[in-house]
């Protein structure tokens, strides 16, 4: 129970507070008698009842409407005082009799203007508490009028903007217009797009090109408490879906943020009169008010809300909980928040129920105060102060600690200052980077030719400048950052996220100066870094089943085409996240390897499931005909790095010579081989959002001669009387990633079974050894570090494990870590294999985002390079690699040289 709160009681007890301290209220008793009798005889039930047929009677729909505002203004009230009716009973009949108001008074315009017509073609949003089914007990209502000119009627000559504008003005005029009875609700519609110059309703297509182009930052803020309220729902639902990515921007605009929190400060300077808490004090906008705890949630919700939708809740107290659940703000400053906010509309609802105004302020003279304490159930105002006091200073420390104060200050930094600076730095590039910033300054480089831009650079500068002297490699750090900008359509939103997230510039140096994969993927998609905002983009990747639910969710409205996109955008932020956990050292390699997989496979089964839905629009579905997908190499091995292609069979169960049933039909084999071509482009085709995974389908029956999709029985018979040794080989990393569970059950019990097919020895050895001489033929190894192909590398390592799994015919698991440690538990291998593997496998998973040219990497670079693979020290790793070389070496000459004389080196 928050303290302060209305403790329950009589509604006689309420009756007579009202009585006595709120003459708006005295004055409803004496016109609702009835009411008030059935109120004063404790039964709230039957008056809430009375309220629905207050209106019976009534001249016209106008007078219904007034005469039921009333009595819910009284039920209410009473309902409340005796704390027998939640803030939330309260706010949520008051905006639901707000929706149905404008519903029966729209319906009443149009039967008089169009009798026969259907109530379309215009569409009520509501914006603000009306939105979010939060309204004041004496409130505004804030929407926005929409029409579609094909569908709204009009009458002879009348063009659709003229029967939108009499509409709009009759409607505000039937609610906000008083009489004898009173007023339904006061409209405000200043909300709409330049409410000065534009008609009283929009035509839908305008207002979304003005929402998508030039709408200002509070106009986001102001979205998030939206929905469609009354009229045409159809029409509200597709304004509201269209604009939601300009709500909702999955790449913020964090200078939206900065305007956001300099909307306070005008605020606090506009009712400066009201900042100081005492008498006056005003509730809503004041330091630690209700518009300061609504503001906290907002912030928060336009920074993570593009990328998390369980976040997009419109009532405050309700997206506090929220943001609290997805790990985004302090549980305890929620507590504080969402306590502080329910007191305050209690207590502003008090204000406004002692004569009926929109009132926010505490009243200056003290008796009225007192007047206002009394009717809450405290003896004077002072006791009302108190009560108000903590939750006032407690909320306005956790908002000062959000908002930084506006800085006018935002000139450029004197070239003078950043060469003391940069020499301050010892930094070996200064007179490079001096020369880099003159450039960045000259208007010449695309990225920063905007005053935004310019600003934005010219506030991070000091610190950039800073980040990048004291990055470990700072003279790569400053070439990539140049390379980075010269890329960039625009670097408004690059350094604004670096401006409001400076913990960020850290992380960007270690970026710039190790990593040039992760540069380069930057200078492509600067959104990329939005993701390392939340603490949690370092956490390792969740479960397969839990991406593919994070990458299948889409906006209203989307399509294939944008679903494409979005597995892009979302497996791209993953894989980058990725890069950044093992530069920083977040995990082990071996951990972020196996989350390269996950992510992999999920973007799968994602987007062969929208492949195929797609498909089956124009070409139906084959009656008890099933895809699966087997994955080899490394990704069936459930361990990819940072560069890895994907390794793909398609294959499928049923009826090859069955045909598909939609409106192009398709025989059986022919239809799964266009599906397989669309599967593959949906996972290798690049899009606006970028490329994905280059997709390898040559390990398919018969390589590049066969089809793409063959059914489960061709491929068992081919593997079983055609395929060669290396495809076996290959196939003991054969892993389904997708399909039905049973026909993947299957397919691993046939694979198990082909590769245990019994074989001699020796012509196995042969066959093994003769790819191994076809790879040096056609690969030698890149450079000095090519762990893969490396006499004794990683491939070598690959071909014993796999002679042994075929030779014996155990360990025939397609993890290759799973494989080694059975095979050196049966005898045939030494434990040193397990470390060879490791060390090796970690080493590479490094090396392909810091040094992928498998060259020696610069010197700065050579101890991130050896933690990564688990070594103390750069020397420590050169000769743990080369131990695990000479091991590898000496297990093949063990298992697979031809006679005693030959050395692997022999073949290398």
């Amino acid at each position: 129970m928050i303290v302060g709160l209305p403790q329950r009681t009589t509604l006689q007890d309420a009756l007579q507070r009202a009585r006595d301290n709120a003459p708006y209220l005295a004055l409803a008793m004496q016109v609702l008698p009835e009411l008030t009798d059935l109120l004063a005889a404790e039964n709230l039930e039957a008056a809430l009842e009375y309220v629905g047929g207050a209106g019976e009677g009534a001249d016209n729909v106008r007078q219904k409407l007034r005469r039921e505002k009333r009595a819910m203004a009284l039920t209410l009230a009473i309902g409340d005082l005796a704390g027998q009716l939640s803030l939330t009973d309260v706010i949520t009949r008051l905006s639901d009799f707000a929706d149905r108001a404008l519903d029966e008074a729209l319906a009443d315009i149009y039967a008089t203007r169009y009798p026969d017509a259907p109530v379309e073609g215009f569409a009520i949003i509501g914006l603000g508490k009306h939105g979010s089914r939060e309204l004041n007990y004496s409130s505004d209502i804030d929407p926005i009028f929409l029409y579609d000119p094909d569908k709204i009627p009009v009458r002879g000559r009348e063009e659709p903007s003229d029967a939108s504008r009499r509409i709009g003005q009759q409607l505000v005029e039937a609610l906000n217009s008083r009489d004898a009875d009173g007023y339904v609700f006061r409209v405000d519609m200043r909300l709409r797009p330049s409410p000065e110059v534009s008609p009283v309703a929009l035509p839908v297509e305008a207002a979304i090109s003005y929402y998508e182009s030039s709408a200002l930052a509070w106009e986001q803020a102001a979205f998030i408490r939206s929905r469609s309220a009354a009229g045409d729902p159809i029409l509200g639902r597709y304004f509201l879906e269209t604009i939601n990515p300009f709500i909702w921007r999955r790449s913020l605009d964090y200078g939206a943020i900065r305007n956001i929190g300099s909307v306070t400060a005008q605020i606090r300077d506009h009712y400066a009169a009201g900042q100081k808490f005492g008498p006056g004090f005003d509730l809503k906008r004041g330091r630690g008010g209700i518009r300061e705890t609504e503001f906290y949630a907002q912030m928060h919700q336009l920074i993570f809300g593009g990328r998390q939708p369980d976040l997009r809740v419109p009532a405050t107290r309700d997206a506090l909980a929220a943001l609290v659940k997805a790990g985004r703000i302090d549980g305890d400053k929620a507590r504080v928040l969402s306590e502080a906010y329910e007191l305050y509309r209690v207590i502003e609802h008090r204000l406004q129920m002692v004569n009926d105004q929109q009132t926010h302020s505490l009243p200056d003279a003290a008796a009225d105060l007192d007047r206002v304490a009394r009717l809450h159930g405290l003896e004077a105002g002072q006791a009302l102060l108190d009560l108000l006091a903590p939750h006032v200073e407690a909320v306005g420390r956790i908002y000062d600690d959000l908002i930084e104060p506006e800085d006018d200050a935002r000139l450029p930094v004197d070239e003078e200052k950043l060469a003391a600076v940069i020499a301050g730095k010892n930094l070996l590039e200064a007179d490079s980077f001096l020369q880099a910033i003159k450039r960045w300054r000259s208007g010449k480089v695309t990225a920063l030719r905007s005053a935004a831009a310019q600003e934005s650079f010219e506030a991070i500068l000091p610190d950039l400048v800073d980040a990048i002297a004291t990055a470990p490699n700072s003279t790569k750090a400053l070439a990539r950052l140049d390379s980075l900008i010269d890329k960039l359509p625009t670097a408004i939103n690059f350094f604004r996220i670096l401006e409001a997230r400076p913990a960020l510039l850290e992380k960007l140096g270690q970026i710039l100066s190790h990593a040039p994969v992760l540069a380069d993927a930057l200078s492509r998609r600067a959104e990329l870094f939005d993701g390392l905002i939340d603490a949690t983009a370092l956490d390792l990747p969740p479960s397969v089943a839990e991406l593919a639910e994070q990458f299948a969710r889409t906006e209203p409205g989307d399509d294939y085409q944008m679903l494409l996109d979005r597995v892009r955008a979302r497996v791209g932020e993953k894989r980058f996240a990725l890069g950044v956990q093992l530069i920083e050292g977040q995990h082990d390699a071996l951990q972020i390897s196996a989350g390269y997989a996950r992510v992999a496979e999920a973007a799968i089964q994602v987007l062969t499931d929208a492949t195929i839905a797609e498909f089956e629009e124009v070409h139906g579905k084959i009656a008890d005909a099933r895809l699966l997908i087997l994955a080899l190499g490394r990704l069936g091995g459930g361990a990819l790095t940072h560069a890895s292609d994907l390794d793909l069979i398609f294959l499928f169960a049923g009826d090859h010579s069955a045909e598909s049933d939609g409106k192009r039909p398709l025989g059986g084999t022919q239809y799964f081989n266009r599906l397989t071509a669309r599967i593959v482009t949906a996972l290798s085709v690049p899009t606006a959002a970028g490329p994905l995974y280059e997709v390898d389908t040559r390990l398919r029956p018969s390589g590049t001669q066969g089809p793409l999709a063959v059914t489960l029985e061709s491929f068992y018979k081919y593997q079983r009387e055609n395929a060669w040794t290396w495809e076996h080989m290959a196939l003991t990393r054969a892993r389904p990633v997708y399909g039905d569970r049973a026909d993947r059950a299957e397919l691993e019990q046939e694979i198990c079974a082909i590769l245990r097919t019994e074989r001699e020895p020796e012509e196995l050895r042969k066959a093994v050894r003769k790819m191994r001489l076809d790879i040096v033929e056609h690969k030698p190894p890149k450079g000095p570090l090519d762990t893969k192909l490396m006499e004794g590398g990683l491939v070598d390592w690959e071909f014993i494990i796999h002679f042994l799994q075929l030779k014996t015919g155990e360990a025939l698991h397609p993890q290759l870590g799973q494989a080694v440690r059975a095979l050196v538990a049966a005898g045939h291998l030494g434990e040193d294999m397990v470390t060879a593997h490791e060390l090796m496998t970690r080493l590479l998973v490094a090396l392909r985002l810091m040094s992928p040219d498998c060259d020696y990497p610069p010197e700065t670079s050579r101890a991130l390079i050896a933690k990564a693979a688990g070594q103390e020290s750069w020397d420590a790793l050169l000769d743990g690699y080369d131990k695990a070389r000479q091991c590898v070496i000496e297990e093949w000459n063990r298992h697979l040289r031809s006679d005693p004389d030959e050395i692997l080196g022999d073949i290398i």
